[in-house]
């Protein structure tokens, strides 16, 4: 398949109308099938932001990805990595053009980020749309080429997932489902319950109107998993801004119905509202949690 090269420029949102500035530093590097190895990273000490282009066969379209890699990419053999899921709305670029510490902290703990494009999907397969399924995508397509086509360490004790907003959702509804490939998982400000919120971002579209569709909004939504998880199954980080208007509630009822199931996990509430200045501080705490993880 031909490779083709081009600068982005993007612009995307969280939930909010929250704007990110351009991304000149991730530079799309080819459209692959699964066979074509991207380009290494550069000779420099420099980390450096790809951009990739991979067609998803399950919902036969191409989905941009953006791989930070840190500065010790060229001289490891194998690094961890953190898939990092993005609010709705927004897209590959969204985070890298928000929380300009990323690379830097990248570089700092020596692990791989990767930023999908999850549209405004909530990172599930829709069960009244087969145009969406996501959750098909990143499970059974995006980390299979990420494992093919970077120095990544493809136990699951190397792998995390973690997101924002309705990432926050995304993140703990694949590791919920599918602890075969994840070791930990984190949230931030996450959707983890948004029955509350039956007209809102577009859920009725991925999932049916809630008086129509009730079953789907009750098995979808992740405070209603907690039954797939199990003692040290996982391991947990999750919070919220204590000004949040949106998810603050969830995510303290997701909070004690862990510690009623015995669920150890790390829950951090700070003041905070839903948006990215809560985000750039959530994101330090966040980053170091699964340092410490990748290194037990």
């Amino acid at each position: 398949m031909k490779k083709t090269f081009k600068r982005i420029i993007g612009v995307s949102l969280l939930m909010l109308s929250i704007c990110g500035s351009s991304c000149e530093k991730a530079e799309v590097i080819g459209v692959f099938d699964k066979k074509i190895i991207p380009e290494p990273v550069s000779d420099s000490d420099e980390g450096k932001i790809e951009t990739i282009v991979l067609h998803s066969t399950a919902m036969n379209k191409d989905m941009k990805t953006s791989v930070i890699l840190p500065k010790t990419y060229r001289s490891q053999s194998q690094l961890p990595v953190l898939y990092l899921l993005h609010g709705f709305g927004g897209d590959h670029s969204v985070l890298i053009n928000s929380i300009p510490d990323l690379q830097s902290l990248s570089d700092k703990y020596g692990y791989i980020i990767v930023c999908p494009d999850g549209g405004k999907s909530w990172y599930l397969d829709s069960p009244v749309d087969p145009a969406y399924k996501y959750e098909t995508y990143i499970i059974e397509e995006l980390i299979d080429f990420i494992d093919n086509n970077y120095k990544t360490d493809k136990r699951r004790e190397k792998r995390a997932i973690a997101g924002i907003s309705m990432g926050g959702h995304g993140s703990m509804y694949l590791a919920f489902r599918h602890q075969e490939l994840f070791g930990a998982v984190g949230s931030i400000m996450g959707g983890v319950d948004f029955r509350p919120f039956p007209e809102s971002w577009e859920l009725k579209y991925r999932l049916g109107t809630k008086d129509e569709y009730p079953i789907n909004w009750e098995d979808n939504t992740v405070i209603n998993m907690t039954s797939l998880l199990s003692p040290n199954s996982l391991d947990i980080i999750f919070d919220c801004g204590t000004e949040d208007p949106y998810f603050k509630t969830a995510n303290q009822l997701l909070h004690e119905k862990l510690i009623g199931l015995g669920i150890a996990h790390k829950y951090i509430t700070e003041s905070g509202m839903h948006d990215y200045d809560y985000v750039k501080k959530a994101i330090l705490w966040q980053t170091k949690f699964f340092s410490d993880y990748f290194a037990k």
